[in-house]
């Protein structure tokens, strides 16, 4: 009995104190940030069930707002994924939202299992993912698995949405924050609406960037519908029709010519590397390269290069030899997490496209040995929102179109205003400009009404990115392709 009174009780006491005080932070210094910030943690039960049980630690960040008249509702960036560190992107957080910092926190918590939260990271999955297959995935991801189970933390299915966001809770009663400000990205989108399922009266605005919904089934058709508009797109354009001719037939064509040894000059180190390109690898690779306008434009020439056997233009463009960033994965959280809530609902048949085939299939493999938790039913609703919603959506998103924002939006109800750019990628607010700027006038709103109506005016359709040309001779393409090309 008195395990259930005493978070009663430390709530109570949070809520009597002033909304700015703070909890037992100390000045820190992480990446990205001339200047101290406050780092503080929480400590969590591993298994809310147990209590008693191990414990964790979930760190966080806070960027406090200098202004002596500073306002109470703190804004937190939730991250994407699943996997990523939110503080290791609190740089780019801060950057984007720095004109709402001067009177409101902005606070980065490390969801369980990635950054300093009790990490969950595969080395084994880390470097060049993007040129590993199926079975490579599956074989590195079962060393991951018993390295992982080995931890002290290594019951892997305490790491669900559901119990990470009454961690994120503890957080905002720690830090004494009567509401907050919400603003997810991709996976963080997920995040942020199973929070708002169960603190609906902690949330004061929501932002949600690339809609993932809790109720959709992931992966699905989504990237072939994108891939297959580069084709259409690129067939309608005299000036991409003459360069690249038939592209679609040559993408058929590039696939039934796998598996396939390759030889290239590696884009970053410029030594010669050799793989075994299979399907799994090619469809990967295309599919990094759909999330950006802009390399979605390198496509037309990387899949005309690739069908005559030259692959570095496709590597290069996917950044599947790219450094691994401090932003990356950790693929024992992710795996956790997807392999709970979405594993049960892949399709029992095998999916109709080669993008929904290849998650599938990694899913299914991986997944079938992966511990997974049962989540609750409640996960997979979208309840009407008791507070402003803010959807931000792509069409040419190949994981979370428009659609999927839509279908959000009508589900949360008249609290919710969904706005698409039709020729944009995935990530909205990365692009800067006007939607920083709707952002700051959204969240700064004197009242929800307000925030409603806020003037849209500046979000304006733009045209499909024109196609890369590269007049370069087939036999010099591969030792240019580190190059990069004219528009």
């Amino acid at each position: 009995m008195l395990l259930r009174i005493l978070p009663r009780l430390a709530f109570c006491l949070a809520a009597s104190l002033p909304a700015w005080a703070g909890a037992a932070t100390q000045a820190c210094r992480v990446p990205d940030f001339p200047q101290e910030v406050q780092c503080g943690k929480v400590q969590r039960p591993l298994d809310p069930a147990r209590p008693d049980g191990p414990k964790i630690d979930i760190n966080y960040v806070v960027v406090p707002s200098q202004d002596r008249n500073k306002l109470p509702d703190a804004i937190v960036l939730l991250a994407g994924g699943p996997g990523q560190s939110a503080i290791s992107v609190a740089g780019w957080g801060q950057f984007a939202f720095s004109r709402l910092n001067r009177r409101r926190d902005l606070v980065f918590v490390d969801q369980r299992g990635t950054g300093r939260s009790a990490p969950l990271n595969c080395p084994e999955l880390d470097s060049n993912a993007e040129l590993l297959d199926t079975a490579q995935v599956y074989q590195n991801a079962q060393k991951c698995l018993a390295r992982l189970q080995a931890l002290p933390y290594g019951d892997l299915r305490q790491f669900t949405t559901t119990i990470a966001m009454q961690d994120l809770d503890a957080v905002r009663q720690a830090q004494a924050y009567a509401k907050i400000n919400l603003v997810g990205v991709s996976y963080g989108t997920r995040a942020g609406l199973e929070y708002l399922r169960q603190f609906p009266q902690s949330v004061r605005r929501v932002i949600l960037d690339g809609v993932v919904p809790p109720d959709a089934r992931l992966p699905s058709s989504d990237a072939q519908s994108a891939l297959d508009a580069v084709f259409a797109d690129c067939a309608k354009d005299a000036r991409c029709n003459s360069a690249y001719p038939q592209l679609a037939e040559r993408w058929n064509k590039l696939l039934a010519g796998l598996p396939r040894q390759v030889t290239l000059i590696h884009p970053r180190l410029g030594n010669q590397i050799q793989i075994q390109m299979t399907r799994d690898i090619v469809v990967g690779m295309v599919h990094k390269s759909l999330y950006a306008p802009m390399s979605v434009a390198g496509l037309p020439y990387a899949l005309t290069q690739a069908e005559q056997g030259r692959y570095a233009p496709l590597v290069a463009l996917s950044g599947a030899t790219n450094l691994p960033g401090q932003a990356g994965i950790a693929y024992g959280m992710h795996f956790s997490v997807w392999c709970s809530e979405e594993y049960a609902r892949l399709p029992a048949t095998p999916a109709a496209d080669d993008f929904a085939g290849l998650m599938d299939g990694m899913y299914k493999q991986v997944c079938e040995k992966w511990p997974r938790a049962t989540v609750p039913a409640g996960f997979y609703t979208i309840p009407r929102s008791p507070a402003p919603v803010l959807l931000l959506s792509g069409g040419m998103d190949p994981v979370t179109p428009a659609a999927h924002g839509a279908h959000v939006a009508a589900a949360l109800g008249p609290q919710a205003l969904h706005l698409a750019v039709d020729n944009a990628g995935h990530g909205l607010m990365s692009q800067g400009g006007c939607l920083r700027e709707l952002a700051y006038r959204y969240l700064n709103a004197g009242s929800d009404a307000e925030a409603l109506k806020v003037d849209t005016s500046c979000v304006r359709q733009i045209p499909r990115p024109l196609a890369w040309q590269m007049p370069l001779p087939p036999s010099s393409a591969d030792a240019s392709a580190g190059n990069g090309g004219k528009r």
